[in-house]
């Protein structure tokens, strides 16, 4: 059984409809991209799940439950946590104390001791390379550190289900890379399950087991990075729009 099911799930905002009869089965320990251009409706998909937007219709399943009625902090209790592409640290807190919040208020199993949370918070902070900075304050980090940061914050809960949106966005080659790696670490080595939305299709390639094409909110592909990439429907939605300058 997947840990995630989504079924027929519509989004309108007004007359609008930003996701369309979405249909996706994601399996335990899956690595997944969620590609297409910008308008596409990839991150209210992720809104959708974590429970920040509701949907017009359809249902979502995590783990066999329906999730669909519930709020965004019951959800993330349950095992679901997401990294977006802004990171949005607490800037008067440490950077050990912005992890712990994760450990606070996203545990499954109700909220722990200040102690247990730092200790939490020291782990997940060694686990992403920033054990040196915990007594920083954020405006120390570079972007790079501050998504990494981000990533040790939602893995303070504990989750069974990372969601990524764009977290490699406006990085460097070596940074790139070693984001690639933690994304495989944190599947290889906590068991992770990971829904990842990208625009960089070399990272795409190399990292993602399985893709996921839309386009105006449908589903347009979905298999392996070879097949999906050489998919015409793909090609004219995605890559070619890359190809000919525009933004995507």
């Amino acid at each position: 059984m997947p840990i995630l099911d989504i079924e027929g799930i519509d989004k309108r905002f007004g007359g609008l409809k930003v996701i369309d009869d979405v249909t996706l089965g994601v399996d335990d320990g899956e690595i997944l991209a969620v590609v297409g251009p910008n308008g596409a409706g990839k991150s209210t998909l992720l809104k959708l799940i974590v429970g920040l937007e509701e949907p017009t219709a359809g249902t979502i399943r995590f783990g066999g439950r329906d999730i669909t009625p519930l709020p965004a902090h019951r959800i993330r209790q349950l095992g679901i946590a997401m990294v977006e592409q802004t990171p949005r640290p607490f800037p008067t807190m440490t950077v050990l104390e912005n992890v712990a919040v994760g450990a606070l208020f996203g545990s499954p199993n109700g909220m722990p001791t200040e102690g247990a949370a730092l200790a939490t918070g020291e782990e997940m902070l060694t686990f992403v390379g920033l054990e040196d900075r915990k007594d920083d304050h954020i405006d120390s980090l570079n972007l790079h550190e501050q998504r990494f940061l981000e990533l040790a914050r939602a893995l303070a809960g504990r989750p069974r289900l990372l969601l990524l949106d764009e977290v490699m966005a406006g990085l460097n080659d070596a940074e790139l890379q070693a984001s690639i790696r933690m994304v495989r670490t944190i599947r290889d080595e906590l068991g992770v399950t990971v829904i990842w939305i990208e625009h960089v299709m070399a990272a795409v390639v190399e990292l993602a087991e399985r893709v996921v094409v839309l386009d105006f909110g449908r589903i347009i592909a979905d298999g392996t990075p070879e097949t999906v990439m050489r998919d015409p429907r793909v090609v004219e939605a995605y890559l070619g729009a890359m190809a000919g300058g525009t933004d995507a």
